[in-house]
């Protein structure tokens, strides 16, 4: 078997590492090392890089919101849910809510993330989230 470290390393050389989309000699829109999204890319590589970004946004949330860890499961995944999709600037700009989370008003917390313009821009994920909040 050949050695796959190697071939990465060719493959940087020859494509390149961008890590903003372009477009190649073809016109397709590319990114990373040579990956052509007009194709498409499969259900194993989305959930890699879903992944890798869940890692990201856990990272940022020891940085920045230390405690979140010492909250139960359900409501660790939905601060990581939200930080995921807002990202880490974003969520803390949700100071109340990020504030009855800590102190555990899970009931405060939710309805603060309700009464938000994130709430009415994403719907059904909000109330999902809130459920978990206040739910545990």
């Amino acid at each position: 078997m050949y050695d796959r470290a190697a071939l990465l390393a060719q493959l940087k050389i020859d494509e390149g590492v961008r890590l903003l989309p372009y477009r190649d000699a073809r016109g397709n829109l590319t990114i990373g090392i040579g990956t052509n999204l007009d194709a498409g890319i499969t259900e194993p590589e989305a959930e890699s890089l879903c992944y890798s970004r869940i890692a990201a946004a856990e990272t940022a949330l020891a940085q920045s919101v230390p405690w979140w860890r010492d909250l139960d499961d359900a409501r660790q995944m939905a601060v990581a849910n939200l930080c995921y999709n807002m990202g880490i600037n974003t969520l803390l700009e949700f100071k109340n809510m990020l504030a009855a989370l800590h102190a555990g008003d899970f009931d405060g917390a939710a309805d603060d993330l309700l009464a938000s313009k994130y709430a009415t821009q994403v719907g059904a994920r909000a109330q999902r989230i809130a459920e978990l909040i206040r739910t545990g």
